[in-house]
């Protein structure tokens, strides 16, 4: 993966992912659009919960403050770039089909490779950990906190 972590200023903390490549081992591809359609799909669910997705409750009534998905913050297609899939092809011996799962691949690796990615990035400025979701306030706060190397 690459990201360019700062599309405005450092300040802003905003992080954009301008690079996504991934390879998985599927087995034998049945239907390599809905692989890779499963995939997409996988990608963005983890990369929107490092980043973006968080549950907010009022600390006193316990009750969940984004009420519906109007205010609660999912990727959407113009967060990502064009993914770069890749498949090894091991069938498995464990079905006559030589299928493996494939559904939750995506999701599985996106966000620690999302938040060691960003932790990266922001290493030289003395960052060593940002909290999920990696929000514009979270990564602000890392480097307004972090001690240069």
């Amino acid at each position: 993966m690459l990201f360019r972590v700062f599309r405005y200023p450092p300040e802003t903390g905003v992080v954009e992912v301008v690079r996504y490549t991934t390879v998985d081992d599927c087995g034998r591809a049945v239907n390599p659009m809905i692989l890779h359609g499963q995939t997409h799909g996988g990608i963005a669910q983890g990369v929107g919960q490092a980043l973006w997705e968080s549950c907010a409750y009022d600390p006193v009534t316990g009750q969940l403050l984004a009420a519906t998905l109007m205010d609660y913050a999912l990727p959407h297609a113009a967060n990502f770039p064009m993914f770069e899939l890749h498949r090894t092809t091991t069938p498995t011996h464990l079905n006559p089909m030589g299928v493996k799962g494939i559904g939750e691949a995506g999701t599985i690796g996106a966000a620690p490779a999302v938040i060691n990615a960003v932790v990266d990035a922001l290493s030289g400025l003395g960052v060593r950990d940002v909290p999920m979701p990696a929000s514009p306030h979270h990564v602000w706060e890392a480097i307004r906190s972090a001690s240069p190397s």
